[in-house]
């Protein structure tokens, strides 16, 4: 044997975290969950920071600057998704940790050039960190899905879009009010907080084992889609997850509106100097969101978790209504009216970043991943964003920032009931058909 072909076996050889990690199942749950929990939360600070500025009294083509920013990033974001839908899906997991590392840091240069760039041509800057960043969710769900705890390990990934949001704008407003960073510079320092972290957990991901032989025989083995499986896939549930794409659009613009201009909305309410309370709203509310969808990880039949995963949107989006109409009417605080209706528009959104696909996959035994169908919602989803950001800031409109938010609540809770239920009639008779079909 040659030193050479030695050398190739040794590094092949797994090292102790990998071989603690495959000996030990739940020691592996909790590693991914956390790993995951932390590479997500860190790249919500090279994303979000920035929106806790205000840009005052600057506008670009007549549109204020703040909001240039966001459209510019969005749409980057956006793009992000359409590429991944398959980029993602055609991913050989042993390149999932390169990408992550290679999208955060172009991401972070991009914020270094929005400093540096004078306006308005920092704004390319923005859309630049949105289009690298789209790609992450996709690498790190890669790691997690096709397992029996993949609900608990999606719910942590999930929940930490809540959490994350709110540390970033808590970092990025305490840069602002304690050390007086310039608007500029403030979201290059914020992430410059994060590169650690980051490194470590995703070093900790990339040691996960595969889904084991009963992982696959609960749910599907995954593997990367051709173009053929892709095209089968659309074919067979394109008309299925219309209604679904369509739903998740909406409540991606209410979540984006939530996150990017609620600053705007605790100003409005007597929260301006108050930089804890980005932090403390989304832990509360990630907590409550952890419990409620990590649970579904017990029901074990994968039909009636993907029947319950509608239930549970639709009672997100009818919390969300019900919160606004009591604080409308003055029953409770703004702080109250915050956490329930943002817990409830998380319920109605995270299933589908943690549960509802993998389930859907498990329960029609289909070949494919999570990242393509889950890219195909995200995709639809944020180029709703761009347009009603757009059409907000177009058509002159006479409104506040809690009657703003109030409409958006509303409608989401109308149009998503309406779209969830025919989703779940829809799947209901699928279901049917396709079983019949396999018992023959």
């Amino acid at each position: 044997m040659t030193k050479h072909m030695q050398v190739s076996i040794s590094n092949s050889q797994p090292n102790s975290v990998q071989q603690w990690l495959a000996k030990t199942p739940w020691g592996a749950v909790c590693c991914m969950s956390f790993s995951a929990f932390i590479i997500y939360s860190c790249m919500y600070g090279f994303r979000k920071p920035y929106t806790v500025a205000t840009y005052n009294n600057l506008y670009f083509l007549g549109i204020s600057y703040k909001v240039c920013l966001v459209v510019a990033q969005v749409i980057g974001y956006m793009l992000s998704k359409f590429i991944g839908i398959r980029f993602i899906s055609t991913m050989q997991p042993i390149k999932r940790a390169y990408f992550i590392i290679l999208f955060i840091g172009l991401a972070w240069l991009s914020l270094l050039g929005f400093a540096v760039v004078p306006a308005p041509y920092n704004i390319f800057c923005m859309f630049l960190n949105g289009l690298p960043l789209g790609m992450v969710f996709g690498l790190v769900f890669g790691f997690l899905e096709g397992r029996k705890t993949t609900e608990i390990m999606g719910a942590f990934l999930a929940t930490s879009f809540i959490f994350a949001s709110g540390l970033a704008k808590s970092i990025g407003k305490w840069l602002l009010l304690k050390w007086h960073i310039s608007e500029w510079l403030m979201p290059f320092v914020a992430g410059g907080f994060l590169i650690l972290p980051l490194l470590v957990a995703v070093w900790f991901i990339q040691q996960s084992p595969p889904p084991s032989a009963d992982d696959i025989a609960h749910r599907t083995q995954r593997h990367p889609m051709t173009k053929t499986e892709r095209m089968a896939f659309v074919k067979t549930f394109g008309l299925a997850i219309t209604p679904v794409v369509i739903a998740y659009g909406v409540f991606t613009i209410v979540r984006d509106f939530c996150e990017d201009f609620a600053n705007e909305l605790w100003i409005e309410t007597g929260y301006k100097d108050n930089a804890s309370i980005f932090a403390n709203m989304s832990t509360n509310v990630s907590l409550i969101v952890l419990a409620i969808v990590g649970g579904f990880f017990l029901i074990k039949n994968n039909y009636k978790a993907f029947v319950a995963a509608h239930y549970i949107v639709i009672f997100g989006v009818l919390l969300s209504a019900a919160a606004t109409l009591l604080y409308t009417a003055n029953y409770i605080s703004p702080i109250t009216w915050m956490l329930l209706a943002t817990t409830g528009m998380y319920l109605a959104y995270l299933p589908f970043n943690c549960l509802y696909f993998e389930r859907m996959l498990s329960t029609y035994q289909m070949r494919a991943n999570v990242g393509f169908v889950m890219y195909i919602a995200d995709a639809f989803g944020y180029l709703g964003t761009v347009l009603v950001l757009l059409i907000k800031e177009f058509i002159t409109i006479k409104y506040n920032w809690v009657s703003f938010f109030s409409g958006l609540f509303y409608t989401a809770s109308i149009i998503g009931t309406l779209l969830i239920a025919v989703s779940l009639i829809i799947h209901h008779q699928l279901f049917k058909i396709i079983t019949s079909r396999h018992d023959k």
